[in-house]
């Protein structure tokens, strides 16, 4: 490790924001204006972030009790070594059912403004409330997760310890479980170091990934800022999740999800197709919008879009080369994605750039669970 990450680490750890000491780093390199190294997580006034939060909020991000069927926790979509998601094109369904979109990792979601693919979440408490209670999600009901984590005494002197309640409510729950994933940050990317001064963090093919990302490819007309996303929404032309095509849960699933937002009869016997932020707004000219992604740690987190119909970042990069695809919302597709004949080389540059957004897997071991209190003996 050179001096410099040792030092940059060294403040990390220290609890010093990067950013702080960006000012006395003298750069050799012009770096782009378009982008920039990522600051310290927010901690929100009426959530703030102790230790003991956090280590309940991991807790309970592992604990499948807080699920409808007591076997289906936050990890089981979100899974510490295959990237904080989910690897497979949608994500894992409640048992009984399949889920019908992409899982996004929680890998620096404290840092996004909205939650989920068209932001319905405002909020990483409102996110994990979403979650835990969602249909063919967590499938879980507020009363019945409270009664199993009050049977539970460790979980009662810890919600005391943090919250001051004499029982564990799920409000706090989900504020604790927000806490946790507002620590899952990654900051030292080679991006990172060399936003901050280190010319030697990126090989010479990631700088020139980096002059097509910002120039030629466009990528930073969406993918801007610290975050590498401008939180906007779009349309891409993705296509439709191959899924629904051939799994009869899937379909089910996807009529499920038309009924229960509102849809139309006409609509909901017709559409093929996700339609996105029109559920949110139910505007038409929303059909087939969806949110930009960070680009950070993505190195870990295929397939990629709202569908997963993109396996590697070659078939992205190759998806943006063609102008985008073909679906159903043709209308509403974004005219900022146009064909922008790069070469082979620029291709690979420009994936190489890409996965300097990650760097070492951020892994974790599932916790020890707190166990139910016992039973009292039973005497004759």
């Amino acid at each position: 490790m050179t001096t410099f990450k040792k030092t940059i680490s060294a403040i990390a750890l220290a609890g010093v924001s990067i950013v702080a000491v960006a000012a006395g780093v003298q750069a050799a390199e012009k770096r782009p204006a378009e982008l920039a190294p990522l600051g310290e997580p927010p901690s929100p006034p009426d959530n703030p972030m102790t230790p003991e939060k956090v280590e309940l909020g991991k807790l309970l991000f592992f604990d499948p009790r807080l699920s409808g069927n007591g076997a289906m926790p936050c990890s089981a979509c979100h899974l510490p070594e295959l990237g904080w998601d989910f690897p497979d094109k949608i994500s894992l369904g409640y048992p009984g059912t399949v889920h019908w979109r992409n899982s996004p990792t929680i890998v620096n979601s404290a840092y996004y403004g909205n939650l989920f693919w068209t932001g319905v979440s405002k909020s990483l408490e409102a996110e994990a409330r979403t979650a835990a209670r969602g249909g063919v999600a967590g499938n879980g009901e507020d009363d019945m997760m409270e009664a199993r984590l009050a049977f539970i005494p460790e979980y009662r002197e810890r919600f005391n310890d943090v919250f001051g309640t004499e029982y564990p409510l799920m409000r706090d729950a989900y504020m604790a479980i927000a806490a946790f994933e507002r620590s899952i940050v990654q900051r030292d990317t080679p991006f990172d170091l060399y936003m901050l001064g280190d010319d030697d963090a990126l090989n010479d093919q990631q700088k020139r990934g980096m002059e097509l990302f910002t120039g030629k490819a466009g990528c930073s007309t969406c993918h801007d800022g610290a975050l590498i996303s401008n939180q906007k929404y779009y349309n891409l032309g993705v296509p439709a999740y191959d899924g629904w095509e051939d799994d009869e849960l899937a379909q089910i699933t996807f009529r499920f999800e038309l009924y229960a937002k509102g849809s139309t009869e006409e609509k909901y016997r017709k559409w093929k197709d996700d339609p996105g932020l029109y559920f949110v707004t139910k505007q038409e000219a929303d059909l087939g919008k969806f949110r930009v992604p960070s680009l950070r740690y993505t190195k870990y987190t295929a397939p990629y879009m709202h569908n997963g119909m993109l396996e590697t970042l070659e078939d992205v990069v190759e998806f943006y080369n063609q102008g985008g695809g073909t679906n159903d919302w043709a209308a509403t597709k974004t005219d900022l994605i146009k064909p922008l004949g790069l070469s082979d080389k620029e291709k690979a540059d420009l994936v190489a750039f890409v996965e300097s957004f990650s760097g070492e897997r951020l892994l974790m071991e599932t916790p020890d669970l707190p166990e139910y209190e016992p039973l009292p003996a039973v005497t004759n």
